[in-house]
């Protein structure tokens, strides 16, 4: 087990986010990882630790989507006492905050002297990933970024939910945005999961911002991530139970759909979407990849 410290970091927008640092204080290399729905700081810490050495760290830290329901601190001068707290976790984010949050994680890590940096998203980390490196200026602060399993979560309530709740969930969401209850939280026999009118609308309709692997929709440009240009790693669990359709045929899509030229696929045989017990070959196609 590798030892880390506790850091905090304060977004461009005043945000208070919360993380591990593992490896050296000086570093020259970084790896900044972003967990997925619900995840949080804890996510994962085997993917990326065993890479650190006497000059690579990596970061782990809660985005606004850490755990189901929380408050994120905001600093507020304001308020008498400094600071509030605004709704976030899995049932109140907004997917764009991800540019805010990767921000803040990237300039803490240039404040304490690293230099290259490298972005790696897991689940709805990579279309954070993505979204936040599809502006030109971000490019240029990494190296680089790796997708471990980017899956359209589109395409998998499609392919796994029943047409008529979908259906009827997406209208109910679309009704609360539009009368101003945007953070309303939908009922559970409409949605299983801890989500609100607009946090549902941004994972589960085919013309939303986050809606970036566009696998599912044939005819539909992923011009989101066509924008980057930076290297890209993705990696594909082959068992994924959130994938519609095999891994190598997502893979395919991947690399047809980038046309840069400066994506590279990787597929870890039987593994799931957490990556159970399979760490070490998600850790090696990275290193692999980085050198």
């Amino acid at each position: 087990m590798k030892q880390c410290k506790v850091v905090c970091f304060i977004t461009p927008r005043q945000y208070k986010l919360n993380g591990l640092w593992f490896g050296p204080e000086k570093a020259k290399r970084g790896f900044i990882f972003t967990h997925g729905l619900s995840g949080s700081t804890f996510s994962h810490h085997d993917v990326l630790s065993p890479l650190v050495d006497s000059s690579t760290m990596a970061l782990y830290y809660n985005n606004r989507g850490h755990d189901q329901l929380v408050g994120i601190k905001h600093l507020n001068k304001r308020i008498k006492k400094g600071y509030d707290y605004k709704l976030g976790g899995q049932a109140h984010e907004i997917f764009t905050d991800c540019v805010d949050d990767i921000q803040g994680a990237i300039d803490f890590l240039r404040s304490n002297g690293v230099k290259d940096i490298y972005l790696v998203g897991h689940s709805t980390g990579c279309q954070k990933s993505i979204y936040y490196l599809s502006r030109p200026s971000k490019q240029k602060l990494v190296k680089g970024v790796v997708l471990v399993c980017p899956m359209s979560d589109y395409s998998y309530a499609v392919s796994s939910e029943k047409p008529e709740v979908l259906k009827q969930a997406v209208e109910q969401a679309e009704k609360l945005v539009k009368s101003g209850k945007p953070h309303e939280l939908l009922p559970t026999e409409l949605s299983e999961d801890l989500l609100d009118a607009q946090r549902y609308l941004s994972l589960y309709t085919p013309d939303s911002e986050e809606e970036i692997f566009t696998y599912a929709q044939p005819h539909k440009v992923p011009t989101t991530l066509q924008k980057v240009k930076v290297p890209i790693l993705v990696i594909l669990a082959e068992k994924d139970e959130y994938g519609d359709r095999p891994a190598n045929i997502i893979g395919k899509w991947f690399k047809e759909a980038t046309k840069a030229g400066n994506l590279e696929v990787g597929i870890v045989r039987g593994a799931v979407h957490n990556l159970t017990e399979q760490e070490t070959e998600v850790e090696a196609l990275i290193r692999k990849w980085a050198k």
